[in-house]
């Protein structure tokens, strides 16, 4: 099975790389000090000759987006590492801060010195204390070693890292809120142009990656951007972390290179299959805000383009599986009610639309929906869609509208007879 464990490093020799001797033993800092030998302007070529995409959902290129920071700004430039990792269903970023807080620690100061930024933040979800301690820990440690601050390993370069806890609002993992709110305003997103590469935080140059995306860094200009590009398909390089959960016997995070696994892969191969007796329903594979798949799809290769052409989205590699003992209507209103209650309330559509969809979506699950309900959401979809300033409304619409189209058999069902309270996901044998 094509799983790979070199560019996001977890362990060596049995241990955690929360130490900074253990993370130097394993090949820690070799990168950023070939980097800081180098023109910034040719780190910067490496990052964009790899193809990385980001990986935080978009999936677009991390070298394209740091070459539009402007190099004659009157303003100081500024890295932002997202690690708002709010997206149902994804949890690959808590477990590299977890486990490898130095690998993040490294990329972002990398980051920093190929777009010629003095001063870098990591932005983390604020339920993520215990992550928050264990990177202050590795930051102080990376401080006396001299790998973050003034003069890092002994160039020239001067870089500092802040940490920043958020206030546990899914609306900041989009980039404008999330800046928003490291400014200690309400975290609203903003209107766009302009975009953060040209006025993001302060309103100066800002790249924004996540955690994924920054970690990946170092053994991209360890190892060059070829060898990078040269790992899975052309347009999809690079291998990716995906968190799978749900009805699957092993949960948890497995690195894979992109294109070279399928879904029926991931899910029955590497996550050990479902639990006896249990056929496969569906599943959200890139986070709960992306169209579902179904049995017909499970042949399809886990990267950007395939899934694409597939109707659903890579995202952020979240896999959520359901078995037919799970009710998708239920699920349908349990996203619609996380959506509704995240939601900024800055653009109607989507403050008066995701609450009017949970809505509907109750009254079908307490059996007193009517078969025109159907129609009133999808009526109620395109009056929401592409009408707000950041993706959430849509993110609320796809998986609810995707759901109808491949499971209204279950709709119908359900408006005739209410829905019977399934088996919580969570409760896997053997888990």
């Amino acid at each position: 099975m094509p799983i790979m464990n070199n560019v996001y490093r977890h362990t060596t020799a049995g241990k955690h790389l929360t130490d900074l001797a253990d993370y130097e033993a394993a090949g820690g800092y070799v990168a950023l000090k070939k980097a800081l030998g180098m023109d910034s302007d040719d780190v910067l070529y490496q990052f964009h000759r790899s193809g990385l995409r980001g990986r935080g959902g978009a999936g677009f290129p991390m070298g394209r987006k740091a070459s539009f920071l402007p190099k004659d700004s009157p303003h100081p430039s500024y890295v932002v590492c997202n690690g708002d990792e709010s997206e149902p269903g994804t949890f690959k970023d808590r477990e590299i801060i977890e486990f490898n807080p130095f690998q993040l620690l490294e990329g972002i100061v990398m980051a920093g010195y190929a777009v010629r930024s003095h001063q870098t933040y990591i932005y983390l979800r604020g339920e993520y204390e215990h992550q928050a301690n264990v990177l202050r820990a590795a930051l102080a440690q990376a401080k006396a070693a001299g790998y973050v601050g003034d003069n890092i390993a002994g160039s020239g370069y001067a870089c500092n890292v802040t940490i920043y806890l958020g206030a546990g609002a899914y609306i900041c993992g989009e980039e404008t809120a999330l800046l928003e709110s490291l400014e200690g305003k309400r975290g609203q997103p903003r209107l766009k142009p302009p975009f953060p590469a040209v006025a993001g935080l302060y309103h100066s140059p800002t790249l924004i990656n996540n955690v994924e995306t920054l970690a990946a860094l170092p053994p991209i200009i360890e190892n060059g951007g070829d060898w990078y590009a040269a790992i899975g398909p052309e347009k999809s390089p690079g291998s990716k972390l995906f968190s799978i959960s749900g009805h699957v016997m092993k949960p948890g995070n497995y690195e894979i290179v992109l294109g070279d696994t399928t879904l029926r892969e991931l899910i029955f191969d590497i996550a050990g299959g479902l639990r006896p007796g249990r056929a496969f329903k569906t599943c959200w594979v890139g986070g709960s805000s992306v169209p579902v798949l179904t049995e017909e799809h499970l042949d399809t290769p886990l990267d950007y383009e395939s899934l694409q052409g597939v109707g659903t989205f890579l995202g952020s590699g979240g896999c959520i599986v359901m078995d037919d003992s799970g009710c998708v209507v239920r699920a349908s209103l349990r996203l619609a009610h996380f959506y509704r209650h995240e939601s900024c309330g800055k653009c109607s559509p989507c403050r008066e639309g995701t609450n009017w969809m949970e809505k509907i979506l109750q009254r079908m699950v307490d059996g007193t929906g009517r078969m025109e309900d159907l129609e009133l959401l999808d009526s109620l979809f395109g009056r929401i869609s592409g009408k707000t300033l950041c993706p959430l409304a849509d993110g609320a619409i796809a998986p609810i509208k995707s759901s109808i189209k491949y499971f209204r058999d279950d709709f119908v069902r359900v408006i005739e007879n209410g829905s019977p309270r399934p088996e919580p996901m969570w409760e896997v044998a053997g888990v």
